[in-house]
């Protein structure tokens, strides 16, 4: 099964450098242990999944794999720069993943703040610190109740600020309210994120934005192309604005995750407009948006069985898959001429 790859050709001269950014959900990332007030009972030996201590040690190689070969046929050698995740459970989990030889061998480093999700269930940003210098960490809730300020506690967005490629690159990984919920809750995160953008723009209105997540919704639902802003068409990003580039793609019929045998693209990364090479052809002398794929690999999907051609995932019908995620992993490469 072939890498699915689409937007602009990437060159990997010697005149420019390349930066893969990621996004995955882990589908369920737990440890063993059960953590105060939270709800992981699920995940515990004794609990439903039976959650022992060798699957997760198998959960967190399988885990790691993905995340080590994520860029990899674009950035030969150092991978990805940067991968947002979801679906984690806590620090312990972070530091068991990166100590993981495939990511240990690279010196990946998380950032993480624990969030108020009932199951515990949060994001973070792994990175490599040869390319990425993380400047500064804050988790902004999520308010789903804006008249009252309270509701329901959900997953915030994590805001991580630092220097890529020698230029200030702003990430928010995000994990929008699932579909179990009403659009207006992932209306309201997408203005948030909007809210949330704009007061970084204003901070640093040279900022470069990256926006990620699992957002539960697709490129084209309100919460995404309307409240959040996200354009279609690079031609139609306003100044400040944002461009999806995956709405184009999920159009064709793919996307990251399957319900009812339809395809859908809930794993999205978006940037900002000065992310976008609009001032010429192959103007790439700051960091600009150059492609994006779905990462698949033939390990991935259920290769036999009447579920043959699906995703793999941990656990399906109560059933331990030893698999990956029930998400495929989402890239962006960034390009910057080397000077």
């Amino acid at each position: 099964m072939m890498l699915l790859v689409v937007g602009a050709q990437i060159s990997c001269g010697q005149h420019q450098q390349v930066y893969g950014i990621g996004f995955y959900n882990l589908e369920n990332l737990f440890d063993t242990f059960h953590d105060e007030a939270k709800n992981d009972y699920d995940f515990l030996p004794d609990g439903r999944n039976n959650w022992t201590e060798k699957k997760y040690k198998h959960k967190l190689r399988n885990m790691s794999q993905v995340l080590a070969e994520m860029g990899t046929d674009v950035v030969p050698g150092t991978g990805c720069a940067i991968i947002g995740v979801s679906e984690v459970e806590n620090k312990r989990c972070l530091r068991d993943l990166c100590n993981q030889p495939k990511l240990k061998e690279r010196n990946f480093k998380y950032c993480h703040v624990e969030g108020p999700d009932p199951r515990g269930i949060d994001c973070a940003l792994l990175y490599n610190p040869s390319l990425f210098k993380v400047r500064n960490v804050k988790l902004v809730p999520f308010v789903p109740d804006r008249k009252k300020g309270k509701g329901r506690n959900i997953r915030g967005f994590l805001t991580v600020s630092g220097t890529l490629a020698g230029e200030h690159v702003t990430v928010i990984v995000c994990h929008w309210p699932s579909r179990g919920t009403e659009a207006y809750y992932r209306e309201l995160a997408g203005l948030q994120v909007r809210e949330l953008k704009d007061s970084l723009q204003r901070e640093d209105p040279g900022v470069k934005i990256i926006i990620m997540g699992d957002m539960n919704d697709d490129p084209h639902d309100r919460s995404m192309s309307e409240v959040l802003g996200a354009r279609r068409n690079i031609s139609d990003v306003e100044d400040g604005g944002l461009y999806n580039p995956w709405w184009k793609l999920h159009d064709s019929g793919t996307g990251t995750l399957t319900y009812k045998n339809k395809w859908n693209l809930f794993d999205q990364i978006v940037v900002s407009q000065n992310l976008l090479n609009v001032g010429g052809k192959d103007n790439f002398n700051t960091l600009k948006f150059s492609s994006n794929q779905i990462f698949r690999r033939d390990y991935l999907f259920q290769e036999k069985g009447k579920h043959k051609g699906e995703i793999k995932r941990t656990h399906a019908g109560g059933t331990w898959l030893d698999g990956y995620s029930d998400h495929l992993p989402t890239l962006i490469f960034l390009k910057k001429e080397k000077r």
